[in-house]
């Protein structure tokens, strides 16, 4: 219960901190900053009564009046991105340029690195640490929010805010060695499946090449009986079918011829008989 309690309270100062992006109207202190002419003051000063009353796209065009007035105004280039930022969504694809926060972010960019007055560099940074921090890329919000800490140390805002990625950070970081943790134990899981996978098909193949191979000899087996059998069969009758047949026929022949004879024999005695009986005494 009092982790849930903590976590609101970490998500509510991100929500009023970070997510809003800022916190007060976007008129900017004049340290070091250059003399402003008449023109650019008084489309600032028009440009921040319409942010006050959250009318962005009206506070734009005053700034970019202030713009022309005099192209060099640190302060005119933070309020127009200011106001961008508050038409636009961190949430919508960085090369969208639609998107009015590639454009404040581009403003930002150049402030933080090379604005004359601290002031202004300190709090380009910090707004960029907020878009960084609203995009999850905690790495970049982290650093940009020092760098509005090396040029304002009293800004307690960027210090509450740095703290916030920087615990976001960690969890990220941690969250990201668990994924890659589990990436890992998933592929390992499917390698280990994959090769006893592997190993029984090997298995199988090989049960099934030795059952047909075992098979096989024993069907070579089956035929060298049974053309043993027959040659044993050969050599008790002692002669195959067509031998026997031409043997019995050859036998039929001999006992025809045979009585062939016997049949002439008897006549010709018959006849001898007859002449002796016919004859006169």
């Amino acid at each position: 219960m009092r982790l849930n309690k903590i976590n609101n309270g970490i998500l509510t100062l991100v929500l009023a901190a970070v997510m809003a992006l800022s916190t007060t109207a976007p008129a900017m202190s004049q340290n070091k900053a250059p003399k402003m002419t008449k023109q650019e003051r008084v489309c600032l000063r028009n440009g921040n009564k319409l942010y006050e009353k959250k009318r962005y796209a009206e506070a734009e065009v005053e700034y970019r009046k202030a713009l022309q007035a005099n192209p060099a105004s640190e302060k005119a280039q933070f309020n127009l991105a200011t106001a961008l930022m508050r038409q636009g969504s961190v949430t919508s694809q960085q090369d969208d340029d639609k998107n009015p926060m590639k454009q404040a972010e581009g403003l930002l960019a150049n402030l933080a690195k090379g604005a004359q007055d601290k002031q202004v560099r300190g709090k380009a940074s910090y707004d960029l640490g907020n878009i960084a921090y609203g995009r999850q890329q905690y790495d970049q919000a982290v650093e940009c929010y020092k760098q509005a800490l090396r040029c304002n140390p009293d800004d307690e805002q960027a210090r509450r805010n740095l703290r916030l990625a920087q615990l976001k950070k960690q969890q990220q970081d941690k969250n990201k060695d668990k994924n890659q943790d589990k990436n890992q134990d998933n592929q390992d899981q499917n390698k280990d499946q994959n090769k006893d996978q592997n190993k029984d098909q090997n298995k199988d193949q090989n049960k099934d090449n030795q059952d047909q191979n075992k098979d096989k000899q024993n069907q070579n087996q089956q035929n060298q009986d049974q053309n043993q059998q027959n040659q044993q069969k050969q050599q008790q009758g002692g002669m195959s079918q067509q031998n026997a047949e031409q043997v019995l026929k050859a036998m039929q022949d001999r006992e025809r011829a045979t009585q062939q004879r016997i049949n002439a024999q008897q006549a010709q005695q018959q006849r001898h008989e007859r002449q002796r009986t016919n004859r006169k005494w």
